[in-house]
């Protein structure tokens, strides 16, 4: 089994912010795998298949950024699994790398990342997988990072939406395929 979560926050009005790239990947993975909405449970919407023999679970946590962690703990919970028996990998917005920018990482602190600092602490660990989207820094100071993150994506960068989240979908297809490390391998890269 492999457990992967997009981090967002719920709501329509936050549906094309920076902050919810991770749920545009798991709806964009989802729909990649064809997989369609399971559950509504342990605070979170649910999506799973097979892939080969593999079982794969597809998580939104519904809770807001901050919380996440109540979110995945509760799942984790529920299937008695650590985060390195599920392979767990979770997929984030990421300020410190470029628009357009994909890496795989493990075992890292949360740099400032609310909805990462939840997961880490209720996990009380910070082994697990992430793969972070750049979204880049706010572009001058009269952003705040909290103000810029829950804003939309720019309509230029929304029209490269769709080609990032094509390579995210086959780089997703590749660590469940081949593992976490042949995805980092073929995968840490500028898209853009």
């Amino acid at each position: 089994m492999k457990i992967i979560v997009g981090l967002g926050n719920p709501g329509q009005k936050y549906l094309l912010t920076r902050h919810n790239f991770g749920f545009m990947a798991v709806d964009s993975f989802s729909r990649y795998l064809n997989f369609s909405q399971v559950a509504n449970k342990h605070k979170a919407e649910i999506f799973s298949g097979k892939v080969g023999s593999e079982t794969i679970i597809l998580v939104k946590p519904q809770t807001y950024m901050n919380n996440s962690g109540e979110s995945i703990v509760s799942l984790l919970n529920f299937y008695d699994v650590t985060p390195e028996a599920c392979d767990l990998l979770v997929i984030h917005d990421e300020v410190e790398h470029p628009f357009g920018s994909i890496k795989y990482q493990t075992n890292r602190g949360h740099g400032g990342h609310n909805g990462i600092r939840s997961i880490s602490q209720l996990l009380g660990t910070k082994n697990y997988n992430r793969l972070r989207l750049g979204v880049s820094r706010p572009p001058n100071e009269k952003w705040s990072v909290a103000d810029y993150l829950l804003s939309n994506f720019s309509k230029d960068e929304q029209s490269k939406i769709p080609d990032i989240l094509h390579v995210v979908n086959q780089s997703l297809d590749e660590y469940i395929q081949s593992g976490f490390q042949l995805a980092a391998t073929n995968y840490n890269q500028q898209i853009l």
